[in-house]
C-alpha cells in the first residue's frame, strides 16, 4: 500500500483494519511502521500541504480542510499549514489561481460571471478580503469590481428598501 503512495496513520490503520480482522495485528503493524519511519504524520502533513499548494493552488482554508479529510491531527494541520505558507505566499497563489481562472473566463466579465469566479476562488480555500484584494488589482477586472462594489454601497444594512429619515403616513 505504502508503494502507491503516503498515508497518515489513521487511514492506514482504517485500511488495515478492512483487511485483517485481528486488532492487536493492526496496532502491531501500525506500530512497526511508525518505528521504521514509514508512518509520520507531520511528515506526511508538510508533504501532502505543500503538494496541494503548489500543484493545485489552494489557499489555507482548503488546505485545512483536505489535510482534515486525510484523519490528521488537528495540532499537524495548523503546523503543515503554518509550515507551507512559509515558503510560498498565499497572495502569490492566490494570483497564480486567479491567473488560470481568467485564462478560462470571456472577458469583459458580466456580474454572474464574476461572482462565479469570486465564488470559484473561495472554494480552493483563499479569504474573501483577498480576492476582492486581488481582483481590484487587475485592470481587467476593476470595471465589473467597482461596479459591484458601487451597487452593494447602495443596497441598506439592515435588509429593507426604504430611507429610515422618511416616515410613512396610513
Amino acid at each position: 500500500m505504502l508503494a502507491r503512495r503516503s498515508y497518515s496513520i489513521a487511514e492506514m490503520r482504517r485500511a488495515l483494519e478492512r483487511k485483517c480482522p485481528e486488532p492487536a495485528q493492526v496496532s502491531e503493524a501500525i506500530a512497526r511502521l511508525r518505528e521504521l519511519g514509514y508512518l509520520d504524520d507531520r511528515k506526511f502533513a508538510e508533504q501532502y500541504a505543500h503538494s496541494l499548494a503548489q500543484n493545485r493552488n489552494l489557499g489555507p482554508h482548503r488546505l485545512r480542510r483536505e489535510l482534515k479529510a486525510k484523519l490528521i491531527n488537528y495540532q499537524e494541520v495548523e503546523r503543515a499549514v503554518e509550515r507551507t505558507y512559509q515558503d510560498t505566499s498565499v497572495q502569490s497563489l492566490l494570483e497564480k489561481a486567479l491567473a488560470k481562472k481568467l485564462r478560462t473566463h470571456r472577458l469583459p466579465l458580466t456580474r454572474a460571471r464574476f461572482h462565479s469566479l469570486c465564488q470559484s476562488l473561495m472554494r480552493l480555500g483563499f479569504d474573501a478580503n483577498d480576492i476582492i484584494k486581488a481582483v481590484r488589482s487587475r485592470p481587467e477586472l476593476r470595471p465589473v469590481a467597482e461596479e459591484i462594489e458601487s451597487l452593494d454601497q447602495d443596497k441598506p444594512r439592515d435588509g429593507s428598501d426604504s430611507d429610515p429619515n422618511s416616515e410613512t403616513h396610513g
